[in-house]
């Protein structure tokens, strides 16, 4: 049997997330600078904090806490890549795959209680309990569909706030504008101030484009491929269950490890049938 630490969950810095980042501002700030402007003519406190501030409050506004927490604690993931081993977990599940079809299911009863991996451990343990084939089927597809829908809105946290930060940018240079107003008689103040005004709408929409909305696409990402990972488990238990070949198990099985995230589309959990009735709450 492959050894469990194969299948280990171990977490690297996602290096298209940071030279992402760095190219994205890179550009924007080289060219600023090519065509002579300076660094600390974007760098503006006040707009920072109308700009962070006010996005911030409106999230805050639109989103139970509960949902904003789990939202920041999934920001982690956009820049530390902890991809599903797929061909780990293939042979982890071949491993209890061949053990079973040797000496019977029963004999994966000391094998459930240390395995790592939550889900897996729980789908062996209902297998070995005796659970009826469709109901064990059923209250994983269950579990995948909540954990879907707890990432979606989660995800939600960045989408909102990218929505709201170009508006918010706006506010500030509106309010900057206000104050430009009072010192029209002197003109070189006003061309000051209307450069420094712009700057909170320069923060509104790069920390959207840049920062916000990327975030939650690469947190839909990282949940599309958790889903695959136990969808795969899923199948390989179930599997299990039917007696079938490790063969054609890993034949199975093997296709997550080829497809990429559209294979979410192509075998998708039934959620018409197991819809779960969660709505996020505080």
């Amino acid at each position: 049997m492959a050894e469990k630490t194969k299948n280990a969950r171990t977490s690297k810095p996602d290096l298209a997330s940071i030279a992402g980042l760095v190219v994205a501002f890179g550009g924007i700030l080289g060219g600023l600078i090519i065509e002579g402007g300076r660094l600390k003519d974007v760098a503006q406190f006040t707009a920072a904090m109308i700009v962070f501030g006010g996005t911030a409050g409106a999230v805050m506004v639109s989103l139970p806490q509960k949902v904003i927490i789990g939202g920041l604690k999934r920001l982690k993931g956009v820049f530390l890549d902890s991809t599903p081993d797929f061909e780990g977990m293939i042979e982890e599940v071949i491993g209890y795959a061949t053990k079973a079809r040797k000496n019977g299911l029963v004999s994966l009863e000391l094998e459930a209680s240390t395995i790592q991996d939550p889900f897996l451990k729980k789908a062996v343990t209902l297998a070995v309990d005796g659970t009826d084939l469709q109901e064990l089927r059923k209250m994983l597809e269950l579990e995948i569909g909540i954990e879907e829908e707890h990432a979606e809105a989660e995800a939600k946290v960045f989408e909102c706030a990218g929505g709201y930060a170009p508006t918010v940018g706006i506010i500030g240079a509106v309010m900057g504008l206000i104050q430009v107003m009072k010192n029209l008689a002197n003109i070189d103040e006003v061309g000051h101030g209307i450069a420094v005004a712009f700057v909170a709408t320069v923060y509104g929409v790069g920390l959207s484009n840049l920062l916000l909305l990327p975030a939650a696409n690469k947190i839909k990402a990282r949940a599309h491929a958790e889903t695959k990972r136990k969808e795969l488990i899923l199948e390989g238990v179930t599997g299990i269950v039917e007696g079938l070949n490790p063969k054609l198990i890993r034949a199975k099985l093997e296709s997550y490890s080829h497809a990429g995230p559209a294979a979410k589309e192509k075998k998708p959990v039934e959620k018409s049938e197991v819809k779960a009735p969660v709505s996020v709450q505080e």
